[in-house]
């Protein structure tokens, strides 16, 4: 099993950066594929990118390619997403997941392990 803790985010204007980081415990992070998804009130849970468990691989969602950028340390047990161009459509609670798998899977159901969510608001 792996526990993750995701922080780094918080209020910031309309074409500024934040970078989210998600901690993991465990010694097999280096096996776990990653993803960051968000959500927003009423809305499903959205895939936003993912990397491979080597960082060999990354995706990401159409409305995020471009600006944002994910990575991992595997030696920190860490996976970055960094975030440029934010635009107030960002403004969401973040989530890091993790699932033992060699693709990049976009689907909730996917991901067995979760983090609590870190808010982001992006003011314009």
């Amino acid at each position: 099993q792996v526990q993750l803790v995701e922080s780094g985010g918080g209020l910031v204007q309309a074409g500024g950066s934040l970078r989210l980081s998600c901690a993991a415990s465990g010694r097999t992070f280096s096996t776990y594929g990653m993803s960051w998804f968000r959500q927003v009130p009423g809305k499903e849970r959205e895939f936003v990118g993912g990397i491979t468990w080597s960082g060999g691989n990354t995706y990401y969602a159409d409305s995020v390619k471009g600006r944002f950028t994910i990575s991992r340390d595997n030696a920190k047990n860490t996976v970055y997403l960094q975030m440029n161009s934010l635009k107030p459509e960002d403004t969401a609670v973040y989530y890091c997941a993790a699932r033992k798998s060699l693709g990049i899977m976009t689907m909730t159901s996917e991901y067995p392990f979760w983090g609590q969510g870190t808010q982001v608001t992006v003011s314009s």
